[in-house]
């Protein structure tokens, strides 16, 4: 007969307290690695499903020192757009700036200020050669809706510009002494190659802490799946200039997985690829053998996932890491621990195990920067949050070809309390964790791997655990 393991999950062990040098939590350095290549400051990603992270969820996060990653369940151009919004909040140079033609109309002109959320454009007939600028300066007083761009602009003869390779304090010293608020970078031949701005500048400046790429502009990926045109959707987030990519499918050790990291990697080498979800070594392995950065890790714990109770397979998420984290480790690929997070002590036992971030849904469902309405039900405010895998999510995605009867559910969709901002969430989190390093005399995630000390606990232990014998206000 086979021997049947015990696994456990959080809910099971406590963390014993050591003796510690620490005068101040706020003496923790809580950066990792989400992949091999990218660094973040704090250990703690939200999870990328529809109802949780679109490009505002990635503003939000980039800003708080994490990353976003766009879902995969909308249409290509979608997603596409939802990248690119977060690559061009913050730039220390706008590469590829938006462009209109003499003959583009007032009325054109603000349907492209809604559609790319940019209040000033480069003007240019044929996407080079540039011919003034049009801010919404020069727009307040028209009325006329038809009137051309041409008249409007200021023309390139009144513009002042910066060649290519301009310094950064050079270009902050230009706009100074000018007073302007955009500066286009031009070559030898007034051919646009650029565009920096006041704003932009300014940003970069005020968020140090945020996560960004050698350009300065936030750290953003996206997620694709195994079929179909799932290459055609990778090119296309690639060349949005995308930092990394999730190979998202319910069970990553799959030859689909395994087979689409490869082609990922062969096309594309140097980016950075997340695959999973996995819970087990052999699955980690596998995965890393094929090409990942970076290994997600976690079976049915989700709070809207009902993969276990479906289907009868999964690992208790400690279990998982604690099996999966050698494997990481002696490969040098970070370990993502997806989902299964109640309470900041959990992520706290994640880290411990061997994790070097969390992923989490059910904690930022329901923040203001997620996808959709607030809703009023008695009295009370919710979001909407829905399982990856449940009935309305499979039914909603783009081509989808199962009908109702043909889907077998293995999530849910449930109502969650409105909790405001995801920076709420995000302190609450941090802050627990590193109260929790101070208490393993730990000054970063490393010491605290290596100082964690692990106790399995009764139901007894967990009562006494939460607050009890009181009414709590």
């Amino acid at each position: 007969m086979q021997e049947i393991r015990t696994a456990l999950t959080y809910d099971d062990v406590l963390l014993v307290p050591q003796r510690s040098e620490l005068r101040s939590r706020q003496n923790t350095d809580v950066s990792t690695y989400l992949t091999k290549n990218i660094k973040l400051n704090i250990p703690l990603v939200p999870a990328n499903m529809d109802t949780v992270t679109e490009s505002k969820m990635a503003i939000a996060m980039a800003y708080l020192g994490s990353i976003g990653i766009i879902h995969r369940f909308c249409s290509v151009d979608y997603q596409v757009k939802e990248v690119k919004k977060v690559k061009r909040k913050q730039n220390v140079v706008i590469d590829h700036p938006f462009t209109i033609t003499t003959h583009t109309t007032l009325k054109e002109v603000r349907a492209k200020i809604l559609e790319h959320n940019c209040q000033s454009f480069l003007v240019s007939d044929n996407g080079q050669d540039l011919l003034g600028i049009l801010t919404s300066r020069d727009m307040d007083f028209v009325t006329d809706e038809n009137t051309k761009v041409i008249e409007m602009m200021t023309p390139k003869e009144k513009l002042i510009t910066a060649p290519v390779g301009i310094e950064m304090e050079k270009a902050k010293e230009i706009l100074s002494i000018n007073k302007i608020e955009k500066l286009p970078i031009v070559d030898n031949a007034f051919r646009i190659r650029g565009l920096i701005t006041a704003t932009d500048i300014i940003r970069n400046y005020n968020n140090g802490h945020a996560s960004k790429d050698a350009k300065g502009r936030l750290l953003v990926g996206a997620a694709v799946g195994t079929k179909d045109d799932f290459m055609e959707r990778v090119k296309a987030l690639v060349e949005a200039e995308v930092d990394v990519l999730v190979v998202d499918i319910a069970h990553g050790h799959s030859v689909n997985a395994i087979e689409a990291i490869k082609e990922i990697k062969t096309k594309y080498p140097s980016i950075d690829i997340i695959g999973g979800n996995v819970a087990t070594a052999q699955g980690v392995k596998d995965l890393i053998l094929a090409g990942a950065d970076a290994v997600k890790v976690g079976i049915g714990s989700g709070s809207t996932c009902t993969t276990r109770i479906t289907t009868g397979f999964g690992v208790p998420q400690l279990s998982a890491i604690f099996n999966c984290a050698p494997v990481c480790k002696q490969y040098n690929v970070p370990l993502i621990a997806d989902s299964g997070i109640k309470q900041p002590g959990d992520m706290v036992k994640a880290l411990a195990a061997g994790a070097d971030s969390v992923m989490m849904g059910g904690q930022f469902s329901g923040t203001e920067e997620t996808p959709g309405a607030v809703l009023s039900y008695r009295g009370q405010q919710y979001k909407i949050s829905r399982g990856m895998a449940s009935l309305t999510a499979a039914l909603a995605r783009p081509n989808a070809k199962e009908k109702i009867e043909d889907v077998t559910p293995e999530g849910v969709e449930s109502r969650v309390p409105f909790r405001g901002p995801a920076k709420n969430v995000v302190n609450l989190y941090v802050g627990g964790l590193r109260s929790g390093m101070s208490y393993a005399n730990a000054r970063n995630l490393k010491e605290l791997q290596e100082h964690a000390q692990f106790i399995r606990i009764t139901n007894a232990g967990l009562t006494e655990s939460h607050s009890h014998d009181n009414q709590v206000l």
